[in-house]
């Protein structure tokens, strides 16, 4: 978008990742290994990972198309049938800051909107969405 000042959603997540080190956080990681029955496919490596843990509590910071944040419920449910989770915390854009991004990223509302029709089947972990916005003033300065 040519003339205009955009948010960085990879700044933003280097900003995210650095407040929540500080407060203690680190990154989650489940590898295993990927057999399927009566195959003689193996795929060694294969993880799940999590932007941050603390405790049993789950964060995922999401600056990335719908399906990742729809991704990252499942990656929720997986760590809480391993009783490696109790809540999953997932940190998104909301739509007027979506419109100020300088890539194509999703929004927080339309995943809200669809965990509620999903009528507490999926996920069945409890999940806090977090809709992140900027400061209009601050928004405004850095538009000029």
């Amino acid at each position: 978008m040519r003339g205009r000042h955009l948010y960085s959603p990879r700044d933003m997540n280097q900003q995210f990742k650095a407040a929540f080190t500080a407060r203690g956080y680190r990154e989650l990681r489940d590898t295993h290994t990927i057999t399927i029955p009566n195959s003689d496919v193996v795929i060694p490596g294969v993880f799940k990972q999590i932007d941050f843990v603390k405790g049993k509590v789950l964060v995922e910071v999401q600056f990335g198309k719908y399906a990742f944040m729809f991704y990252d419920m499942a990656k929720f449910q997986y760590f809480f049938n391993e009783n490696k989770a109790d809540v999953g915390v997932e940190i998104v854009p909301c739509h007027a800051l979506k419109k100020q991004m300088s890539t194509g990223v999703s929004y927080g509302e339309q995943l809200v909107y669809d965990i509620e029709r999903l009528k507490r089947h999926f996920p069945a972990v409890p999940v806090k969405v977090i809709l992140v916005d900027v400061d209009e003033a601050e928004s405004a300065i850095d538009h000029k």
